[in-house]
């Protein structure tokens, strides 16, 4: 008899261990997604479980499996599904933890009438509540400071539904060798709030708002992270992103979407950690429209790798569309066709073919653009560069960029990188740039990227200074 009583004190702690633990896990569960589906308890009913190879989901490999073991074949305390299934890594909920725990304590109480209890044993029992007073109140402030923290951050929060994300980004560019219109070090900044939005999980609509000033490094595209002036701050983004089945996403844009904005990857590594805008292939917005129209896009997947993406951008100039012209009456529109292979691994490549009516931004007439790009990692480096040949009215042009990078160089997180190439023009000559960088990220919220940049205008006028040398420091912060 006394070995059931001591049985049933073993059983004490462990029901006890799963009492706390699936409360962190209630609470934690709680502060993640406070919004909680309503459903029918009465459907869920439980069945006592006599040996732990009912579980058809529990393996001798699990790290729990013998704690499960232990509490079904010693204590017969342990509950499945009516499928046979435990489901140890879904969240419990507070009903299933009081029916588990109701069969725990029903087994102790068993294990108490049967054995009976003596003073000396119920001596035992209160020194050990006296020995283990100051943890176990401990662990109840705990759970409670929990619990209100909880209460607070419901009452508190933003948004059930959105997030709101922002990024700073300042530039400073001293020109070593001069071109003209850009002789002195200059300052450009830009910074972005983003409200994202999703109300199924695999959505999301986005708002963002953008404020500006400044740029360098003009004749040859500028900087990536520039834009803007005065600081005004303008809705850049503006669009909702959904998926049709599990292969393929729509996108409807009110604002910001056009040229590379409807394609998965640009495949270049360059774009995104360079401070040239060049970094992105400039064929994407040469005769693109202009990102202020509306505009629709679909990405499908057709296997894992091969994904096919499309987008429709229309834009009036300096206006958005209105009734008196339309969406495909617009004077400025584009749209964007590439297939894409992607790998994650030694092979990135993409071909892509853009239109774009031209006449909204300044061109004289409108263009058609085939580009190829590619991307070679080997692990320690990588090689990748495009290829991308415009034909518009009255002529045709070929612009290109290639280039090496290593990824963390000297530390991890870190790139650098150099490339080179000419870039798209209407001109008798195409504009020449080589930049070298190097992106350190600091920690997750502050990213240092220093850059050289060399370039050759060939503006082709008497006189002129063709040429130009710039130092760059970009400073881009996260949050």
């Amino acid at each position: 008899m006394a070995k059931l009583f001591w049985q049933s004190l073993l059983a004490v702690p462990a029901a006890l261990g799963a009492a706390v633990a699936v409360s962190g896990s209630a609470i934690a569960a709680e502060a993640a997604a406070p919004q909680v589906s309503n459903f029918d308890q009465d459907s869920v009913q439980l069945a006592q479980i006599t040996s732990v190879s009912e579980l058809t989901d529990v393996l001798p490999s699990d790290w729990a499996f013998q704690a499960l073991q232990s509490l079904v074949e010693n204590y017969g305390c342990i509950q499945g599904y009516p499928d046979r299934t435990f489901r140890g890594q879904r969240s419990l909920t507070r009903f299933e933890f009081a029916a588990g725990l109701n069969s725990c304590l029903d087994v102790i109480a068993t294990l108490i009438a049967q054995s009976g209890i003596n003073p000396d044993d119920l001596a035992t029992i209160r020194r050990l509540q006296e020995e283990f007073q100051a943890e176990l109140a401990t662990l109840r402030g705990r759970v409670d400071a929990l619990e209100a923290e909880t209460a607070t951050l419901r009452a508190q929060q933003f948004s059930t539904t959105t997030k709101l994300r922002g990024q700073a980004d300042f530039n400073l560019v001293t020109p070593i060798d001069t071109v003209a219109g850009e002789s002195s070090t200059s300052f450009a900044g830009r910074a972005r709030l983003n409200f994202d939005s999703s109300f199924t999980g695999n959505d999301r609509l986005r708002i963002r708002l953008q404020g500006g000033d400044g740029n360098a490094v003009v004749p040859l595209g500028g900087l990536a992270n520039a834009g803007g002036a005065n600081y005004d701050i303008t809705i850049d983004d503006f669009y909702y992103s959904f998926p049709i089945g599990s292969r393929l996403t729509v996108t409807a844009a009110a604002r910001g979407l056009s040229g590379d904005d409807w394609v998965t990857s640009t495949i270049v590594p360059f774009d995104g950690p360079s401070v040239a805008d060049a970094g992105g292939p400039q064929f994407y917005d040469f005769g693109g429209s202009s990102s202020n129209g509306a505009g629709v896009g679909l990405s499908f997947a057709l296997t894992d790798n091969i994904v096919l993406d499309a987008g429709y951008t229309a834009s009036n100039p300096g206006g958005a569309i209105t009734p008196t012209v339309g969406i495909f009456a617009a004077a400025d529109q584009s749209y964007i066709a590439q297939l894409s292979f992607l790998s994650d691994g030694f092979l990135d490549a993409a071909v892509a073919y853009q239109h774009s009516d031209g006449v909204g931004i300044g061109l004289p007439g409108s263009t058609d653009t085939f580009a190829g790009l590619l991307n070679l990692d080997f692990g320690g480096f990588f090689v990748a560069g495009h290829g991308a040949y415009t034909t518009f009215t009255g002529g045709n042009d070929f612009s290109w960029t290639a280039g090496v990078g290593f990824n963390n160089f000297l530390a991890e997180g870190t790139q650098l990188g150099v490339y080179g190439g000419q870039l798209p023009t209407t001109g008798a000559e195409n504009p020449f740039i080589i930049e070298g960088y190097y992106e350190i990220p600091f920690n997750q919220f502050l990213t240092i990227t220093p850059a050289v940049i060399y370039g050759d205008v060939n503006s082709g006028l008497a006189g002129a200074d063709d040429t130009g040398f710039w130092g760059a420091l970009r400073a881009t912060f996260r949050f």
